[in-house]
């Protein structure tokens, strides 16, 4: 759990960030806690805030949650031999709390022979705590920060983003042509599709481009 310590401390002014966003986005503070300990997933989230207004665009929104929380579909994956071997409550327990970070850490473990998924689940478990605590402090004590846009907290969700895409890119060169072009292809259908809709496309193409790069 220790290990992920450091990742809690990075992961803190992004929940802070999303619970000022939430409120200021008219969403209430339990709400906006609520949302944080039962979705758990920091980019679909952020990206949800822009369809939650009146009328509530629930078809964007899901495709938008599903396109951009699609990888837990590979990470599942990827640990199945071993979160198989658990008892039902134990397995569905552990993985509600999977993220990229303990999922990446836990995935080094496994590769050098350890079974025990003990830091998955303590990991996982941690850095929820810090997402949870402080989309609260966020949402409940964002009025006594003051401006939030004066110190940043508007491009927020873009750093976070481009923060998510370079660590990706750094850890796997070979995705960086398919990184490159979901971006070309968000901004480019900006202008012309929905709001929201740019990003279910740009996971497509990105994801389409990678296809074809693992066949050849």
């Amino acid at each position: 759990m220790t290990r992920l310590l450091p990742i809690c401390l990075f992961v803190a002014p992004f929940g802070m960030a999303f619970g000022i966003a939430a409120t200021d986005g008219g969403i209430g503070a339990f709400q906006a806690t609520a949302m944080s300990a039962l979705v758990f997933t920091a980019t679909a989230q952020f990206a949800a805030l822009d369809f939650l207004q009146d009328p509530v665009a629930y078809l964007s929104l899901g495709l938008v949650a599903l396109a951009l929380s699609g990888r837990h579909l590979i990470m599942g994956a990827a640990l199945a031999q071993w979160v198989n071997r658990l008892p039902a409550g134990k397995r569905f327990l552990t993985l509600m709390f999977l993220s990229d970070a303990n999922f990446a850490d836990t995935q080094t473990l496994l590769h050098r022979g350890e079974t025990d998924l003990g830091p998955l689940f303590g990991g996982g478990l941690m850095l929820w705590i810090t997402w949870v605590g402080s989309t609260a402090a966020g949402a409940f004590g964002g009025d006594l920060i003051g401006d939030t846009d004066a110190l940043g907290f508007g491009v927020v969700m873009l750093c976070f983003f481009a923060a998510t895409a370079f660590g990706m890119v750094r850890a796997t060169p070979s995705l960086l042509l398919p990184v490159f072009a979901a971006i070309c292809a968000s901004v480019v259908t900006l202008p012309y599709l929905p709001n929201g809709w740019n990003i279910f496309l740009a996971a497509l193409v990105g994801g389409s481009v990678a296809a074809v790069r693992h066949a050849e």
